[in-house]
This record gives C-alpha cells, structure tokens and sequence, in this order.
C-alpha cells in the first residue's frame, strides 16, 4: 500500500432536497452512478452518493477482469476481490464523518460467485452483463439530509480532480433543471416469464423433495421477467422511485447496461469496523385498504413459519460474519422487525459484528458472498440446486450493489427489486425462499407480489398488463 493519504477536498454546494435534479445533469455520462435513498422519510435515508467518470474502472467477464487505469489498459486472471482490494489499498484514506468521499462504486453480479465456488454450468447465459462492474471515483457530490447539505467532496488522488474541481461545483451549484427532461423510455413488447405457474409449481416440487431428502433446509427460487424496450432508462428509473421508493435504490450507467434497483435490503455495511446486515425474510403484500393492510401485516408479525424462515438465514449469516468478524463480536441484536415498503410488509432482522484485526471489507463482502437471504441454506447446495432449477442466470440480480470507501467504509445492498436493461432489453426477477412447510401457490403468488413494484413501471411505460 502507498500509505494513507491525508488529503481531502470539500466543496459546499447549493442544498437540494431532492438529489435526482443533481444526477440528471451526469445521468448520461459514462459510469455515473446514484446511490439513491430516494427520500428523507426512510430510517436509512440521511445520504444521496452521485459521481460518473471514475478514474480506474474494473469489468470482470468470465475468468478475466479488465482494468483501465489513466495511460494504462490491462486484463488480469487475478481474483477480482483481490484486485479491487489492492487498488483501495494504495489510495488509502482516513476515516471521516462523511460516509463517502473517494473509492468504489458499482455491482458484484450474482455470478461472481463463480470465483468463490464451485458451481454446475446449467441455466442459460443470456445476460451478457459482466460479473463485476466497479469504478473508482476520485469525488462525489454527497447530500446530507439531516445536515441539510450537499458537498462535493474528493480525495485528489486523480489529477484531473484539481483540473476539474471548479468546473463541478459550477456544474453542481448552476440552476436545477427539471430531473424528468429526456427521451421517453418504452416498453414494446408484452412482458413475459421465464416459468408459468405449472412451471413454478414444478420446481417448486424438486426444491420441497431436496429439502425431505436433507440436500438443504430452503432455497430461494425466482422466476425472470423480460420484454422488449427502448429510449432513456434514467426516466425510467425516475418512474421507479415514484412507484417503488426504498432506502437502497441507485441507478447505475455501466458500458454493458444500466441497473435500476429500488432495492429495500442492506446486504453489508461497515463503518469503523463496525459490522451491519439486515436480512429480510417474510414478505406480504400492502393493500389501499387500510384494513387489509393492517390483517396483512398483522399475519407476517405472527407467522411462525416465516420467522423459522428468517431464523435460518440469521444464523446462516452469523457464520459468513464469523469467518471475518472478531471472535464473541457477532450477534444478532434484533429479529423480526416488521418494515413496510411500498408494495410489500417485510420481516427484518439484523446482525452485527466487529471486523477481526487485520481484516477489512473486502474480506468481509468476500466471506459472505452472495448474501445468504437469496440462496438459501446451507448456501452452496441452494447455489447448486438453483443452478438447476432457474432457465435463466441471474446475472446482477441478487449481487450486491454500493461503495467501498479509500477509508475503509462500506455500504452494500442485496440486489432484489431490480432491473437491468442492455441490448434493447428490460429484465427483472422475483423470488422468495422455500421451506418444508411452503405451499407452492402461495410463494408463487409472493413472487408476484415482489415484482408488482416493477410490473407497475412497464405498465407505465406502455407494456400491457401482465396476468398471473
């Protein structure tokens, strides 16, 4: 490591409290990325995180990551974790108050997983997305909700950073312009899925007949939603915030695609060593009858099983924080909170953990990769066991997504809710785990609850309505 550099760059920029007339005036540059709590109302809501034009990007694609760097270009069969370490290692930085002023933003597909396991070669390979899609960003611009400030903030360790500085904070501080100004995005085609109910219910079948077997305790198993589209995804994902706000969303504008998530998980977060997941598990669906909502949540908050179905992938990521974490420091400190979201009530736990000395994020995000929520358990064999049953990889679904700072600061979400869209295609999964005690309907009928949010969007886009 070149050291910790000291460093920092601090802009104070005109307030704004709603950080998407901010993005649009870099949606369309390359790599710009928006981490987006969407609104200030969310317990996670406090910070927005924007940049584009990061000054070392990494794409992983197969066995190889490519990594461009200024005045520099190569590819590297090294483990991509490793890599991305490294380059966080020389730029490192000194904690702050600030949650991000430097270091890596973007996605750890699902199939990153590749690297790490073992995994049968089954479903079909159709997203053409790379594995991982990380930039380095040498500043951001931060909105601070509380504080009720927006800063441009940077570590300098770009020299076109200094170059540019004053043309940023003009950028930023100029005159908002209407966030919605752009190219309509459409949906041309009917949405379809990759499994009707006959096909869920037979999968859902094998899944149930491992499970009496012993191969596993629960599999999480997803149908993948598709259709033809095209224009600007930046107004669609304006429309997805609208329609689904939640405290993990961001937008990302990769060379490959662009990923819309309104993500409502947190996979991984550190801040000082302090280690935060919050594992959902238990899903109902909101209804405009105050009533019914009510009974609805009323059911999640006393279901037995769906807290036996949390309770597996609690102690599940209880072991993936313990391989990182200081032995005694990993707890679960609280189980089955009942959070609402737009379109569905979800069960909530978290659990938390001190990192080991010597250890730092990237360990921590590489034990517990992907997130235990939306494999299943014992991890491996739902890996395995959805390999085979899924038509389609999953691609970016069910990754990770967020920062990485030069401080050693780390905010990630667990890739549900989700889009991508590349090559004139919208793409979308939903799914649910799957225990002894499930009824095949009635997960179905979940995964549709969990894909209203973005069904709702292509029916707003021009997509007619899709029946179950």
């Amino acid at each position: 490591a070149a050291g910790i550099r000291a460093i920092m760059l601090i802009r104070q920029l005109p307030y704004h409290e709603d950080s998407a007339s901010l993005f649009a005036r870099i949606a369309h540059q390359p790599w710009a990325v928006f981490l987006d709590s969407v609104h200030p109302g969310n317990a996670f809501g406090r910070y927005d995180i924007l940049s584009c034009k990061p000054f070392i990007t990494l794409s992983t694609a197969g066995e190889l990551t490519r990594i461009v760097e200024p005045g520099c270009e190569r590819c590297s069969a090294e483990d991509p974790f490793d890599l991305l370490q490294g380059i966080l290692q020389r730029n490192s930085a000194p904690v702050t108050e600030l949650p991000f002023y430097g270091g890596a933003i973007g996605y750890f597909s699902y199939e990153l997983a590749r690297r790490l396991e073992r995994l049968p070669a089954l479903a079909i390979d159709a997203e053409q997305m790379p594995e991982m899609a990380i930039g380095i960003y040498d500043w951001a611009v931060g909105v601070d909700y509380r504080a009720r400030q927006t800063r441009l903030v940077g570590q300098g360790n770009d020299p076109a950073t200094d170059e540019q500085w004053d043309d940023l904070a003009a950028l930023f501080s100029a005159q908002a312009s209407p966030a919605a100004a752009g190219h309509r995005f459409s949906v041309t085609s009917a949405v379809t899925s990759n499994m009707d109910a006959q096909g869920y219910r037979e999968r859902f079948a094998r899944v149930q007949a491992y499970i009496r077997n012993g191969d596993c305790y629960q599999v999480n198993l997803a149908q993948r939603f598709s259709a033809a589209a095209e224009g600007d995804p930046w107004q669609a994902y304006l429309q997805l915030r609208e329609i689904s706000p939640a405290p993990f969303a961001c937008y990302l504008n990769t060379p490959a695609g662009q990923v819309l998530s309104a993500s409502p998980e947190r996979f991984l977060s550190v801040r000082r060593g302090r280690v935060e997941t919050r594992p959902i598990k238990g899903t109902r669906p909101r209804s405009s009858d105050p009533l019914i909502d009510l009974a609805n949540a009323g059911d999640l908050a006393a279901s037995l099983k769906d807290r036996a179905e949390n309770l597996m992938i609690v102690d599940l990521l209880r072991n993936d924080l313990g391989k990182n974490c200081a032995v005694g420091s990993v707890s679960a400190d609280r189980l089955f909170a009942l959070e609402s979201y737009a379109n569905v009530h979800h069960l909530v736990s978290t659990v938390t953990g001190v990192l080991a000395l010597g250890r730092d994020p990237i360990d921590l995000l590489r034990g517990c990769f992907p997130g235990g929520s939306i494999t299943g358990a014992p991890k491996l064999r739902a890996m395995q066991i959805i390999e085979e049953l899924e038509p389609h990889r999953r691609g970016v679904y069910c990754g990770a997504i967020g920062y990485i700072g030069f401080d050693g600061s780390m905010d990630t979400s667990i890739a549900i809710r989700t889009a991508v869209y590349s090559h004139g295609e919208l793409r979308f999964w939903a799914g649910g785990g799957v225990v002894a005690d499930s009824e095949a309907d009635k997960e179905y009928r979940e995964t549709w609850d969990k894909a209203s949010g973005m069904l709702a969007l292509t029916e707003r886009c021009g997509a007619p309505r899709v029946g179950r």
